[in-house]
């Protein structure tokens, strides 16, 4: 939802408890934007005094009050032709929010003590811990502003709520710390049951903690905080819920087993990324938090597990057969409909399409692209008409084929399906 709301010009509001992650979301939100190149400027509102929020946020000329000697622009100025995040929006006095409302609306303003209209563009972030339309309701905020701060409205999650989180985001905050220190399965029970009031802040300073006080280089309940240790272990809400619409679904019971504990639960969390990422280890990864060597370790574990002796995975059907990526890093020459012709980087393929770097800006509009390129160990050149699926404005682009040449299709495929073979996955004939 990050990636298609950055894309739009619109405000947006981003509501959730603190410590959940706001400000990392807004700063995904400037970084997948056209504006990602342009300023940043993050404005906690709560923090400004309350005599200075006016001329911090617009800016003022000399002499405009006591100690202005010189003059000064504002946040929003310094934020054209960027993004401006202010956290913390609801603590604005009704004064400024008329004025943040123009200034929305496209509308000039004046500095504190000038006389020269300033005009700004700039993409408005706001977020905020309480609940606006309630404010709204109680007269504490204005409801002409609030519709116009939530054309788009993001909402995140207190880590209460998403349970199936708090494992996968303690072990990457031990491993951004502490590489070398492992949580064991009995802390990670206990932080599951734990209520978080903090969220993912709280959660974040606990494992710091933790790994720095851990012995052998494992994080026992020993180590958490008394009130994370004593709490009663439960079964996490990831052994509940769903899988989500639109995941690929696997050959084996979607859900673990009743009463298989912990390790069931880490099991179909990396089952689902990988069902989400179509088998492709390094995507998966990344969504975890984990690096692809920790993912490969508990993926072999997870094989003589279910299949001693064996070292298949799962089952792949047709239809995940066509979406299974496999990394392939070879150039890729290319000429578009409209007469353009570079040479790409490839970084996966599939049967259906194949993942370029270095798409120049002028070819990003083509309506046809013909590919060719060299797979390894296969002498037929691949050579395909194309369309582009997506782009992103650094030259990154999705491409998916329209039509292939039978015998590269057929090579294309069989070696795909070695690769399926080496990344531990069996496919139905």
């Amino acid at each position: 939802m990050v990636e298609r709301v950055a894309h739009h010009n619109a405000a947006v509001l981003i509501i959730g408890e603190t410590g959940t992650g706001k400000e990392l979301i807004a700063r995904a939100l400037h970084f997948h934007s056209l504006r990602g190149d342009q300023p940043w400027i993050d404005v906690n509102c709560g923090a400004l005094p309350e005599h200075l929020v006016e001329s911090e946020l617009f800016g003022y000329e000399k002499g405009a009050f006591s100690g202005a000697d010189n003059p000064k622009p504002g946040f929003f100025e310094l934020a054209s032709k960027g993004t401006l995040f202010l956290d913390e929006v609801g603590e604005l006095e009704p004064k400024l929010q008329v004025k943040l409302l123009r200034v929305l609306d496209g509308v000039p303003y004046y500095r504190l003590g000038g006389t020269k209209k300033v005009v700004v563009d700039v993409r408005l972030i706001a977020a905020t811990n309480q609940e606006l339309d309630k404010s709204v309701k109680e007269g504490r905020f204005r409801g002409d502003l609030y519709h116009r701060l939530s054309q788009f409205q993001l909402r995140v999650p207190p880590l209460r709520e998403r349970k199936e989180d708090i494992g996968l985001l303690a072990e990457y905050f031990l491993a951004a710390n502490y590489p070398e220190v492992e949580l064991s399965p009995a802390a990670a029970a206990a932080l599951e049951a734990y209520h978080w009031p903090g969220n993912v802040r709280e959660l974040r300073n606990v494992m710091v903690r933790a790994g720095a006080l851990c012995s052998n280089h494992v994080v026992l309940p020993s180590d958490l905080p008394a009130e994370i240790e004593l709490s009663e272990p439960q079964l996490s809400r990831a052994a509940t819920v769903p899988p989500r619409i639109g995941s690929i679904p696997f050959s084996a019971s979607p859900m673990p087993p009743s009463g298989g504990g912990l390790r069931d639960i880490k099991k179909q969390r990396i089952l689902e990324a990988l069902a989400r990422h179509s088998g492709h280890q390094g995507l998966a990864s990344e969504e975890l938090g984990i690096s692809r060597r920790t993912l490969s370790r508990q993926l072999k574990h997870m094989r003589e597990e279910s299949h001693p002796g064996s070292d298949s995975l799962g089952v792949l059907s047709q239809r995940q057969q066509n979406y299974f990526r496999s990394t392939l890093e070879v150039p890729v020459k290319v000429k578009t409909s409209d007469g353009h012709e570079f040479t790409a980087e490839a970084t996966n393929v599939s049967l259906g399409g194949i993942a370029l770097n270095k798409v120049p800006l002028e070819a990003q509009n083509a309506l046809t692209f013909y590919l060719n390129f060299k797979v390894p160990g296969i002498e037929t050149l691949v050579q395909a008409e194309s369309e582009i699926a997506w782009c992103s404005r650094d030259g990154h682009a999705g491409i998916k084929f329209l039509k292939i040449d039978e015998g590269s299709a057929a090579d294309l495929k069989r070696w795909i399906l070695q690769k399926q073979l080496e990344e531990g996955w069996t496919s139905l004939k």
